[in-house]
């Protein structure tokens, strides 16, 4: 028996999580990913259709993120936390109002009808 101590590391994978007719335009929708809530947003008419965010506000740990407004903050597509009102980048994650806050992004896709977030 060969035993090794070699740590292997996880492939990235992209994994199904709801159907394109799931998604409502200029909207969110909250889904399930590895026992996380993602929010995700459809942009249709965007450069980029589809972004996947944290749902969970940093502020006020409650995940409300994907009822948030969207709209366009000082050149970039944002999400408005419904609690506070701070402003989330969509691209980045970052808050435009505090540095120290940050909402966790993912790479999404529409493949075959289906919407897919890469998992690391």
């Amino acid at each position: 028996m060969n035993l090794s101590n070699a740590v292997v590391a996880p492939q990235d994978t992209w994994q199904s999580v709801c159907r394109v007719d799931d998604l409502i335009a200029d909207s969110g929708v909250v889904v399930w990913l590895d026992g996380e809530q993602v929010a995700l947003f459809y942009l249709p008419g965007q450069e980029q259709t589809l972004y996947a965010v944290d749902n969970r506000d940093p502020r006020s740990g409650a995940n409300v993120i994907g009822r948030g407004l969207i709209g366009s903050l000082q050149g970039e597509l944002v999400v408005a936390a419904p609690l506070y009102k701070q402003h989330f980048s969509l691209r980045d994650g970052r808050c435009l109002e505090d540095a120290g806050q940050r909402l966790r992004v993912w790479p999404v896709r529409m493949e075959g009808g289906q919407v897919e977030i890469r998992c690391f």
